[in-house]
């Protein structure tokens, strides 16, 4: 079908979120939609009234903007549909372009209590533009995340992530969780048995799959504007859960 996704199984985020990224999120259709068979999640420079907006003295970013320079989209199954444990495998082409931060990736069901990273964090997938072809899979935890530069995190280098789509997965279980690009598992992350400062993973998860611009990482090398509008395609996603016998 044609249209925007399908909000028996999506949701959106919507504003200025985290990172001091650059985007604003909308539902829009022209930054998420499905269309020939794929989701496609696409950034644009354009200017758009900032709906959060306080003060440009306001000391949070996300209200002192009084209007945004790019717009994006970011989808997320949370209060929709969450896991514990299973298989999860994305096959997806990444918008190119220095300053694009793309991400598919999980949050454990607590966050609105406890807030992260004690909520726990699964990146699936992270690319950002300025590092062609390189992806990452890494967790974040209390005791483990990037705050503290103790994130258990690996990469590795895929063969041309723009214009061919890949297998971006995770296999979890209440042992480990490996991290797994087109087959191949080049991360792994062990439940070391101390609690759940290092292990919060025994709950469930939503999913997100969003592409941002700018922001602590995505913005190291700057932005480059003649990238625009740069473009995310999801072909499919996938979620395998364990059969249970009892």
């Amino acid at each position: 079908y044609n249209g925007k996704p399908d909000s028996k199984k999506w949701g959106y985020e919507l504003g200025y979120i985290r990172n001091d990224e650059l985007q604003y999120y909308t539902d829009n259709k022209k930054n998420a939609r499905v269309e020939n068979g794929n989701l496609i999640i696409e950034a644009h420079r354009e200017k758009l009234k900032n709906k959060d907006f306080k003060s440009k003295k306001d000391g949070d970013w996300r209200f002192n903007r009084e209007y945004s320079e790019y717009t994006a989209a970011s989808i997320t199954t949370k209060d929709i549909a969450e896991w514990q444990y299973g298989r999860i495998d994305v096959r997806a082409k990444l918008p190119r372009g220095r300053g694009a931060w793309s991400a598919i990736w999980m949050l454990g069901a607590n966050w609105d209590q406890v807030g992260w990273p004690m909520c726990g964090e699964i990146d699936i997938m992270e690319n950002v533009g300025f590092d062609p072809d390189v992806v990452h899979g890494t967790v974040h935890t209390q005791s483990y995340n990037h705050m503290r530069a103790t994130q258990r995190g690996k990469q590795i280098k895929l063969e041309d992530v723009y214009d061919q789509y890949h297998i971006y997965s995770i296999e979890w279980t209440p042992e480990r969780i490996d991290f797994i690009a087109d087959g191949k598992v080049y991360n792994t992350f062990v439940n070391e048995k101390t609690g759940d400062k290092e292990w919060p993973f025994d709950q469930k998860f939503h999913l997100k799959i969003n592409n941002a611009i700018g922001g602590g990482w995505g913005g190291q090398k700057g932005i480059d504007n003649a990238s625009f509008p740069q473009k995310m395609y999801v072909d499919w996603v996938r979620v395998y859960q364990l059969k249970r016998n009892d």
